[in-house]
């Protein structure tokens, strides 16, 4: 048990001698509550600002959504920037963070036991047009080879969501049953 702290602490002070001092000035541990790099500062408020999973679920949805549309016209456009792969593969990384964090607030929403059903049908609805899209992409997309890889990421992402939908649908909390008074 001595040796297996020991080698820890060497690891330790080894990391920590090899790293420029710039590197240890700025350090500390993420806070949860930090914007994820691929939101705005005004869409990371209003993910903070909503509470419930349910609305947290719609909104990525929709930063997905737009996401996809700004990759779809960035595509499309005939003026190409030079950063265009950059460009591309970024709003696809986003796409695919926004949609992993939708899924992610399904749990959420299992744990609080919250009424999740209708986000759920909303996120397989966009996330089976969203797989549509993506595939087709893959199928003939412009300027395929610039993007691939990220793309199948996105695809595969997108796969696993429709997935945990599919297994919230069944184990999520019943919505609320509203009697009528006596």
């Amino acid at each position: 048990m001595g040796r297996l702290i020991l080698t820890i602490a060497l690891g330790i002070f080894a990391t920590l001698l090899f790293l420029p001092s710039s590197a240890l000035a700025g350090a500390r541990a993420p806070l949860p509550q930090e914007r994820k790099e691929y939101l705005t500062e005004s869409e990371a408020n209003k993910i903070r600002d909503a509470y419930e999973p349910a609305e947290r679920i719609a909104l990525y949805m929709k930063f997905a959504e737009d996401r996809l549309k700004k990759f779809q016209y960035e595509l499309n456009r005939k003026v190409q920037d030079r950063r265009r792969a950059e460009v591309l593969n970024n709003l696809l990384n986003a796409y695919t963070g926004c949609m992993d964090d939708a899924a992610d607030q399904i749990a959420v929403g299992e744990q609080r036991q919250a009424d999740i059903h209708g986000a759920l049908k909303l996120m397989k609805a966009k996330g089976n047009e969203f797989l549509d899209i993506l595939e087709k992409l893959e199928q003939n997309g412009a300027e395929l080879e610039t993007y691939k890889d990220t793309l199948l990421d996105a695809i595969d992402g997108t796969k696993d969501a429709l997935t945990d939908v599919d297994n919230g649908l069944k184990t999520a909390a019943p919505p609320p049953v509203r009697r009528k008074p006596a």
